[in-house]
């Protein structure tokens, strides 16, 4: 009888304490939703598997992420493409994955986000090993993890607490974030690195959207800015034109061999990062380069009205809005031009 009462109170305690703690969290503005963490990416990855030659898959940095809705994308093609970007990584590993390690041959929207897709090819590099990383996470996924995650979604839907993404967002709820918020006097000279809040949302199908408080909040997205400022203030490796161009054109033409179709495309900039893009990338050097080289369709923002006329929010992502009507803007552009399948049409 005492061990029945014992194990009553503990579970009785645990509900309290849970219910506490996520009514806490939620009176601070959080809800549920889910991380954009390496599980969901090879949730995601899998799809890839099955996919027909009328899918698109999308690998790209962030810009991708937020830029390309996935519902719109759907709604006038009858196509939900397979959202593979990365935050800040060269798409280059994931494609390569794609090609090596799948037989996939529908088409594969490249974004091309100066900085980091002529990066690197080297490997421990955080361009690439970001990207890299998950690719071999895929690769060697146990059952075990698989299972985990897939009871974890439930949790990370109904628990505003729930939080484990793999960003280092200071507003995170977890140990990690938690102990950042602790101010303790500087033992270096070195200056603090700015707060990097969470600025978007994402679904189970990685469709990223930024939060609406970047638009209403001008502190917000000036947060985001300095956080970008402050990441390429240090000394940043040149770009490696000649060896990234190299690698992509064998995995294209090895692609566009078994029938599989690339577009390129360019998202849009603004402010600090187009001024550090036209000067240490120009476009004449690098993309002019890298289109004439890969010979196919490729899709600068400079060159449509239709993906030139927005702004973007703090120099590099647009607002879920914008977005919304690049997408449809987008969609229509590779429609015309007979790229992508219309099943809607068919």
């Amino acid at each position: 009888m005492k061990h029945k009462k014992s194990l009553s109170i503990a579970i009785a305690l645990s509900i309290l304490g849970i219910t506490a703690w996520e009514i806490y969290w939620r009176s601070q503005g959080y809800f549920p939703d889910l991380d954009d963490d390496k599980y969901l990416w090879v949730k995601t990855r899998a799809l890839v598997e099955d996919a027909t030659e009328d899918d698109v898959v999308i690998v790209d940095s962030s810009r991708a992420l937020f830029n390309i809705q996935l519902g719109q994308w759907e709604k006038l093609t009858g196509i939900q493409p397979i959202q593979l970007a990365n935050a800040g990584a060269t798409p280059l590993p994931v494609f390569h994955d794609i090609v090596e390690n799948s037989s996939f041959k529908g088409t594969v929207v490249v974004g091309v986000t100066p900085p980091l897709f002529f990066s690197t090819t080297f490997e421990q590099a955080p361009p690439w090993s970001r990207a890299s990383s998950r690719s071999e996470f895929y690769k060697n996924l146990t059952y075990a993890q698989r299972l985990n995650y897939s009871l974890s979604i439930p949790l990370q839907n109904s628990l505003a607490f729930v939080s484990n993404d793999d960003e280092a967002w200071i507003d995170d709820i977890n140990l990690k974030a938690l102990l950042k918020t602790i101010h303790l006097p500087p033992r270096t000279d070195k200056p603090q690195e700015p707060p990097f809040r969470r600025f978007q949302d994402i679904d189970i199908n990685r469709n990223v959207r930024m939060k609406e408080e970047m638009v209403s909040d001008t502190a917000f997205a000036n947060s985001i800015k300095t956080v970008w400022k402050t990441l390429l203030s240090g000394d940043i490796p040149p770009p490696d034109k000649e060896a990234t161009i190299e690698y992509f054109l064998k995995d294209a033409e090895k692609f566009t061999s078994r029938g599989g179709k690339i577009i390129l495309l360019r998202n849009p900039s603004d402010g600090f990062f187009k001024d550090l893009e036209s000067k240490g990338l120009p476009r004449s050097e690098f993309w002019d380069e890298l289109v004439t080289k890969a010979n196919v369709p490729a899709y600068h923002y400079q060159d449509y009205k239709g993906l030139s006329a927005f702004k973007t929010i703090e120099w590099s992502h647009l607002s879920a809005k914008d977005a919304d009507q690049f997408t449809e803007n987008f969609v229509k552009i590779l429609l015309e031009d007979g790229l992508i399948t219309n099943l809607k049409n068919n």
